[in-house]
């Protein structure tokens, strides 16, 4: 496919932090945290279809699943609560699409964003794969984030929330935060909690 005057179609995003980040084959070197955090605090989740005054965004939603995760596995390393809160960094880039779409869509979705994933994983010394264990955990700590945000945020019955999400086991509504938060400090809570799980490496 070619843009204007034959030359090949743009497959590159220009970041504020002036990264430009080719998407189909994205470099660890043009990935930036401040670029991650500005992009998902943008970024709405459930399309936007969402209770309050602000969009629950895919930065809170992380934050919410890093938290979640934290209380499922107390003993887990400070490396694998940073892979639970960038586990959807790769939709700074690619947004996020709900599951039903990203099914219909299909393999060239997945694909993008798996290289995605991989090239954010290398660039902040993670695993370019997370074991199967890890994968699972973060995975039940975003099924509970979902189950909640879909129940309080999102207009879903406990009925159909527990058919797509399961029932949260041991952590109860009172223990998460689910009050949509303005952008720019959720950007800032994204960029705080970053900070303290490097320094904690």
């Amino acid at each position: 496919m070619a843009d204007r005057a034959g030359a090949p179609a743009r497959a590159w995003q220009r970041m504020l932090s002036g990264r430009r980040l080719d998407l189909l084959d994205p470099s660890p070197l043009d990935i930036e945290i401040s670029d991650i955090a500005h992009g998902l605090a943008r970024v709405a989740r459930w399309n936007g279809q969402t209770a309050g005054d602000h969009a629950f965004s895919v930065a809170q939603h992380s934050l919410l699943v890093e938290e979640i995760f934290r209380l499922q596995t107390p003993d887990s390393t400070t490396e694998q609560r940073l892979a639970a809160l960038l586990h959807d960094a790769a939709e700074y880039v690619i947004g996020d699409m709900i599951s039903p779409f990203k099914s219909a869509v299909g393999g060239d979705y997945k694909a993008v964003e798996t290289r995605l994933q991989r090239a954010i994983h290398m660039r902040f010394a993670l695993p370019p794969e997370m074991s199967e264990t890890l994968r699972r955990a973060i995975k039940r700590a975003d099924q509970v984030a979902a189950y909640f945000e879909a129940t309080v945020l999102a207009g879903f019955s406990v009925a159909e929330a527990t058919q797509y999400f399961g029932r949260p086991r041991g952590i109860s509504r009172d223990k998460v935060d689910l009050e949509p938060k303005p952008i720019k400090s959720v950007e800032v809570a994204f960029l705080q909690r970053y900070q303290a799980l490097v320094i904690g490496r």
